[in-house]
């Protein structure tokens, strides 16, 4: 038995909070206990309404989000460890990713903000939390997105093999696991976020379940090709996005007004499967196997269009590799949390830009 760590990990969708209590050993990792919480439907709707907050009223507004979110990350890590049956003093430490709600590495001052006061959390629990793992990587010149894949080449690089990890959240991003090849990692564009946007609008629903509307509905190809001239799309790596660019606001600039919602939404569909599809294509064009993790993964319309775009290509689950979808990115945190802990470096510069491999992380220990 290794060390027992957490991860928790609320992504770009905001739906709420993964959490992952997991068993690293020098060479292998392993699930103990997972728990989904979602976030109170106040909390969330006011994480999502954070986005277009006017600067005049940001400060007080986020910093009460803030100790907020951080209460609820508590929350989750306390049910997380009730559910096991395991006490707190038998976790190492606690990775928190936070609730992204600014992520502008491209500014002429680049910063990012990820929210869950993890003091709260620290003292909360009782269990030491690393928090705020993406700074670090941008002030050496990095993007601080994405994060995973570092973790993605410890457990998934198999010599020999051209593998890529998809990871399909509100924002999609691939691992390039190429033989003899630096691990490149890179958001492609949208994942599941325009097509939550467009439903909620539509349909007062969080999400397209198992992408039924889209199903019904018809792609627009002159729609499409509006969308892919976005700029971010013919953009080369190392580069990371959010909902800040893709947004209803990026969807209503394309004129969707006299294309039927449904088809809109089945265009939305067809937008992510090309931009995952144009990316590996265009920089690694001998992948084999796609395996992929996320939200996305449970949307049958999306991963048909993707497989129908790489039909040479294996397109499965990374359950088929040992670990199950929906855990994924919470269990690299808690693995991030590890590195972290024992001072070893947590980014890749051949993903994130920077300028050289440091340590991820501010360490809160209880009070």
């Amino acid at each position: 038995m290794g060390d027992l760590y957490i991860g928790l990990m609320s992504g770009t969708s905001m739906d709420g909070i993964d959490a992952a209590l997991v068993d690293i050993g020098e060479t292998s990792i392993e699930i103990v206990h997972t728990r989904d919480q979602p976030y109170p439907g106040e909390l969330r709707d006011d994480l999502l309404a954070a986005i277009g907050v006017p600067l005049d009223e940001e400060l007080p507004h986020l910093a009460d989000l803030e100790r907020r979110t951080g209460e609820c990350f508590r929350d989750a890590a306390l049910a997380l460890l009730k559910d096991a049956g395991i006490s707190s003093n038998a976790v190492t430490a606690i990775g928190s990713h936070g609730q992204t709600v600014r992520h502008q590495p491209n500014a002429e001052r680049p910063f990012t903000l990820q929210i869950g006061d993890p003091a709260i959390i620290a003292t909360g629990t009782g269990i030491t939390t690393v928090a705020d793992f993406r700074s670090a990587d941008i002030a050496v010149g990095g993007q601080g997105a994405p994060l995973a894949p570092v973790f993605h080449e410890w457990l998934f690089r198999t010599p020999g093999v051209y593998r890529a990890i998809l990871n399909i959240g509100g924002i999609a991003n691939l691992t390039l696991l190429s033989p003899g090849h630096a691990t490149v990692g890179f958001d492609t564009g949208p994942g599941n976020t325009l097509m939550d946007a467009w439903t909620r609008k539509h349909h007062a629903a969080p999400y397209d379940r198992n992408g039924d509307w889209a199903n019904s509905g018809t792609p627009n190809a002159t729609l499409l090709r509006r969308f892919l001239e976005d700029d971010y799309f013919a953009t080369a790596p190392p580069k990371s996005t959010g909902f800040e660019h893709f947004n209803l606001h990026w969807i209503a600039a394309a004129n969707v007004a006299e294309v039927a919602a449904v088809d809109v939404q089945a265009t939305l569909c067809a937008l992510t499967a090309q931009t995952i599809s144009d990316a590996l294509r265009r920089f690694a064009p001998r992948t084999s196997e796609v395996l992929v993790c996320g939200g996305g993964v449970h949307n049958a319309e999306l991963m048909r269009q993707i497989g129908g775009r790489l039909a040479a290509t294996t397109v499965a689950s990374t359950a088929t590799a040992g670990l199950h979808p929906d855990w994924v990115e919470a269990v690299a945190f808690a693995w991030l949390a590890m590195r972290r802990m024992q001072n070893l470096p947590g980014n890749l510069p051949s993903v994130t830009g920077a300028r050289e491999a440091v340590t991820l992380g501010s360490i809160h220990r209880p009070a």
